[in-house]
């Protein structure tokens, strides 16, 4: 049985994963990765023998330790669980009898598995189908940040993931939806993207894009100005509007003149702006309801 975390971002190869697991005859295997020491308090950080079976599990310590012989660094789960399916099933029925329990992967399940049962650690590295410059590409997207930054990444000239690797293809849910249209063509007046990925379905109508990422079904309405900024599908985004480092949610209707990462003071006052600057719009922000 195998268990995902639903907010990364990476390319692997679970058969190789599931070979590993077999091989070592583990009850559990865990997808691990070197983070700096600094990053490993938002992780479960592990401890494994030589033979990497892991020894010791803490869910987000506040110091965690150090890999032996690497003090800048430490061990962490990547929320990438592989358990023999009988042994899942007994440990999920005897946690769920458990009134102290708190029915948590990495508070609960996997720290007993490491004292009582084979847990073994897999290295992302050996299975990682994206290497950049021989690191194992991975994003953790759970915060506004880090969805904003792994989509710029993408806009990027070279982006780190691949997303044109027709050996390892990614298989989305595909809808079809007519080529992305840009159109317009007067001085002051042009739809025209730059740098930037335009899903289908998409109009830029007498509107610029820079380095930006629009999914599906987006309508850019003329004299607006989209920078640095990620918009989500079905939104329409009115007359002379400027968007800069922003997130825009799925449906939103953003209103003729509306500006927006140009004052983050005045942002703060009506939307959600995060520690590193970026804006979120949501609907609800806009005074809209979602049909």
């Amino acid at each position: 049985m195998l268990v995902l975390g639903g907010d990364h971002v990476y390319k692997m190869d679970y058969e190789k994963m599931l070979a590993d697991h077999v091989a070592r005859q583990a009850e559990v295997t865990i997808a691990c990765l070197e983070v700096p020491l600094a990053e490993a308090v938002a992780f479960g950080v592990m401890g494994v023998d030589d033979e990497r079976r892991v020894v010791d599990f803490h869910e987000k310590p506040c110091h965690p330790h150090p890999i032996p012989g690497q003090p800048d660094k430490a061990l962490v789960s990547m929320g990438i669980y592989l358990f023999d399916a009988d042994v899942l099933h007994a440990e999920l029925h005897r946690d769920a009898q458990d009134a102290d329990s708190s029915h948590d992967f990495g508070k609960d399940l996997i720290p007993r598995l490491v004292t009582r049962g084979r847990a073994y650690a897999h290295h992302f590295a050996d299975s990682c189908v994206n290497m950049v410059d021989g690191m194992p590409y991975w994003r953790d997207v759970g915060t506004l940040d880090a969805y904003w930054e792994a989509n710029m990444d993408l806009a990027k000239v070279t982006p780190d993931l691949n997303l044109y690797d027709d050996d390892w293809p990614i298989w989305s849910y595909a809808l079809q939806l007519p080529a992305a249209k840009f159109i317009l063509n007067d001085d002051g007046r042009r739809g025209q993207a730059w740098e930037s990925l335009v899903a289908g379905g998409c109009i830029v109508s007498g509107a610029t894009v820079l380095r930006s990422v629009l999914f599906s079904k987006v309508r850019i309405d003329s004299h607006s100005y989209i920078e640095d900024s990620v918009i989500l599908p079905e939104t329409v985004v009115g007359n002379h509007v400027t968007l800069k480092r922003v997130v825009v949610d799925k449906r939103c209707r953003i209103p003729d003149g509306l500006t927006v990462g140009v004052d983050i003071a005045a942002d703060r006052e009506r939307f959600y702006v995060s520690e590193q600057g970026i804006t979120l719009i949501t609907p609800s922000m806009l005074d809209q309801q979602l049909p």
